[in-house]
């Protein structure tokens, strides 16, 4: 993270239309490369692939992730561009070796939705798309909304106090004072799920509604976003990133989706105007 000085975008705050620093996250979103097709039909027992089409020649550091497929032939491609089905979706893999900051070397595996009114425009654009990479430039536009889907950090077992901010008990309380001070009523004769308690606390899916991009950054070395010295426990940004007005869910080198806002209001996207962005050093000193 960093800050930045902008002009308030928001319409119904108090310092609307003028100059604020803000918070921002820095987050890097190097090419994701599309490996597979597939169309999907709905039936009693939900979504089923009906058909899918292959790359001829993956990446090879695929073999970390998965079993490698065999390339699609002839026919699949032909069934693929006449059978009927609901839903198309491409199955993609990140590439952590454009990364630097990140020390995995295996691909993440997931789905994408192709949208659309039309389904053969879908399944055409599927296929036009197979093999090649969607880059940040075509997921998000500054101005826009996005939805970011992360895990948070992991704190371990941790007891009522610290896990639910529960009151502490008195001084002359017997045996416990980090300690709830009852386990509910009689009656429902079990403990519900509404007591506090001891127990996992982080390492939680969690999704972050309507996060505003102030910035796409194609290339940071004509526009550079990492401050001197790197981001603490990252290092350098050395692909496309976005930046984002606010925190995300995480430590730094944890994987990020990004998608469409599902909860937005928004009529017309502005670009936000950023007057100032520090990149000044951030190990202290």
């Amino acid at each position: 993270m960093t800050h930045a000085f902008m002009v308030d975008y928001r319409k119904r705050s108090t310092t609307a239309g003028q100059e604020v620093s803000v918070p921002v996250t820095v987050v890097e979103v190097p090419p994701i490369r599309i490996l597979a097709a597939r169309l999907y039909r709905r039936n009693p027992y939900g979504m089923r692939v009906v058909s899918e089409l292959w790359v001829d020649s993956p990446s090879k550091t695929l073999d970390r992730a998965t079993t490698p497929h065999p390339a699609s032939s002839a026919e699949q491609r032909e069934e693929f561009s006449k059978v009927h089905a609901d839903e198309v979706r491409l199955l993609v893999h990140t590439q952590p070796e454009l990364i630097t900051g990140v020390p995995s070397k295996t691909p993440a595996l997931f789905e994408i939705r192709v949208s659309g009114e039309k389904f053969e425009e879908r399944r055409s654009f599927a296929m036009a798309q197979l093999g090649k990479e969607l880059t940040v430039d075509q997921m998000a536009k500054e101005g826009e909304f996005l939805d970011v889907l992360g895990i948070t950090k992991g704190k371990g077992f941790q007891g009522h106090t610290k896990r639910w901010g529960v009151k502490l008990q008195p001084r002359k309380n017997s045996k416990h004072r980090r300690m709830i001070g009852t386990l509910g009523p009689h009656n429902p004769s079990f403990v519900t799920y509404r007591i506090p308690q001891a127990g996992q606390m982080g390492y939680h899916r969690r999704t972050i509604y309507n996060m505003r991009v102030l910035r796409v950054v194609k290339d940071p070395r004509t526009e550079p976003v990492s401050p001197a010295g790197g981001f603490p426990h990252y290092g350098e940004v050395r692909s496309g990133c976005v930046v984002l007005h606010g925190s995300l869910p995480g430590p730094a080198k944890r994987l990020l989706r990004f998608r469409l806002p599902m909860r937005s209001h928004v009529a017309a996207v502005e670009k936000v105007d950023i007057r100032y962005f520090s990149t000044r050093s951030k190990q202290g000193g």
